[in-house]
């Protein structure tokens, strides 16, 4: 049985919509008439009709000036314009603004009928797809982790494993691979999953900052402890600390908290007194943890204290099948947030998403769909919308060339595109400042720094 559609007919001639109202009444549409532009938007705003006919001239509001204000009431309305002969132009332009088709003048109403099933097979479809990414979504869903792939399911097996356990797990992966998001599922399916689960950057702070952070302080211990303070491991206590970045830790810290690790105990910064605690730690680091003890940059015995159970995640790239997923649990989020109704992805705009390297990993992939929902004007995301500020230009290693080399000269494209504002490039490319430092270093970047916020 064909579905019907709730059609608002908007002319300010009587006889073309009280023949359209009628002819479509008579094969099963509810349709509503409105005579002018003003009228018709208190009608979208009540009633919400899945479907607009609009005469593309009118007196006060034209048809493409209703078009864009009915979009931003209900951003999923369909709009088929009304235009006479001469005005055919115009109507191309209405469908740039995101018209679905235009009539011509004089029509017969068997034109208007066949636009508006085909209009409502589309919308059944659009329906029936986020339906199928809703129930794919909750079947390869686990704790906020949404994936598919080999790999990530048996990144998903050891978490399920590793998680009743009380060994210390360091997760290792580049950055924007999900590793806060892993921690937080071990803590989840553990038996300390009621009590803290408390996350430390060890990048963000200096040294000085950050052994206060952890351990906390005593009155008076230094310039402005004007009071006691408990640091993150009394907070996080039969709970999880989980320290991320754990390879920018300084030397002396690292001797605390192999200590920590091994009595059980420590002492605040500038008291005396032993304080115990039960507290499970998971650590992440994107470095080499191996070269960094080679370096000197890190103590070997607080490395397999800390590394009782690795959990390796994959880049972005090696698990292709999570993208479209990702994508559109992306995409859901953001609508939502942004008041939107943008229900999908275009062929070509999943084709791009695909093909693009996501250096940046699953972060830059979230980064790159919520510009893309605040941007688009449209009901669908489409490969413009992707392509904002040159982002996503589709820029696989060829054959033979090094992946180091395409990030390398992804990282410097986006640092000219901005001018050097490293606080900025690192949030297109959904990276930390940290993060973009050491990469720039690395890869020894001569680009003048424009830190502004």
């Amino acid at each position: 049985m064909k579905k019907r559609a709730k059609v608002l007919v908007v002319d300010d001639e009587a006889i073309v919509r009280e023949s359209l109202r009628d002819w479509l009444s008579d094969v099963g549409h509810q349709v509503l008439i409105a005579e002018n532009g003003p009228q018709a938007l208190e009608i979208i705003e009540r009633e919400k009709p899945g479907i607009v006919i609009a005469d593309l001239v009118m007196p006060g509001m034209d048809g493409i000036e209703l078009l864009k204000r009915a979009k931003e009431i209900s951003p999923n309305i369909e709009v088929i314009i009304i235009t006479a002969y001469g005005s055919i132009p115009t109507a191309i332009t209405a469908m740039r603004e995101g018209a679905y088709d235009y009539i011509e003048k004089p029509f017969c109403p068997e034109r208007a009928e066949l636009l508006v099933d085909k209009l409502v097979e589309h919308q059944r479809l659009l329906e029936e797809n986020i339906a199928l990414q809703q129930k794919l979504e909750e079947r390869y869903r686990f704790e906020n982790i949404i994936a598919k792939s080999p790999k990530m399911q048996q990144v998903i097996e050891v978490i399920k494993v590793v998680a009743k356990s009380n060994a210390t797990v360091l997760i290792t992966g580049e950055t924007g691979t999900g590793k806060e998001l892993v921690a937080r599922a071990i803590h989840s399916q553990s038996y300390r999953k009621d009590k803290p689960f408390i996350a430390v950057s060890c990048a963000a702070l200096p040294e000085s900052l950050l052994e206060s952070e952890l351990f906390g302080h005593e009155k008076g211990s230094f310039t402005g402890a004007h009071a006691q303070k408990k640091g993150k491991f009394e907070i996080a206590n039969r709970g999880t600390l989980f320290l991320d970045e754990i390879g920018e830790m300084s030397a002396n810290i690292q001797v605390h908290l192999l200590r920590v690790l091994e009595e059980k105990e420590f002492s605040r910064v500038g008291g005396n007194e032993l304080v115990k605690v039960d507290v499970r730690v998971i650590s992440a680091t994107n470095r080499d943890m191996k070269q960094a003890i080679a370096n000197g940059q890190f103590r070997e015995d607080l490395y397999y204290r800390l590394n009782v159970v690795n959990i390796e995640l994959p880049p972005l790239r090696e698990r292709t099948e999570d993208i479209p997923l990702l994508a559109q649990h992306f995409l859901k989020k953001f609508s939502v947030e942004n008041q939107k109704e943008i229900t999908d992805f275009s062929p070509e705009a999943t084709d791009l998403l695909l093909k693009y390297e996501w250096l940046g990993n699953v972060r830059e992939l979230e980064n790159a769909i919520e510009r893309a929902v605040i941007l688009t004007k449209n009901s669908y995301i489409e490969t413009a919308d992707l392509r904002q500020e040159n982002l996503l230009l589709a820029h696989s290693a060829p054959a033979g060339k090094d992946l180091g080399e395409v990030e390398k000269n992804h990282i410097l494209n986006i640092l000219n595109e901005t001018g050097g504002n490293y606080s900025k490039t690192a949030r297109i490319l959904g990276i930390s400042r940290m993060t973009l430092y050491n990469k720039i270093r690395a890869y020894g970047l001569n680009v003048k720094k424009i830190d502004s916020r």
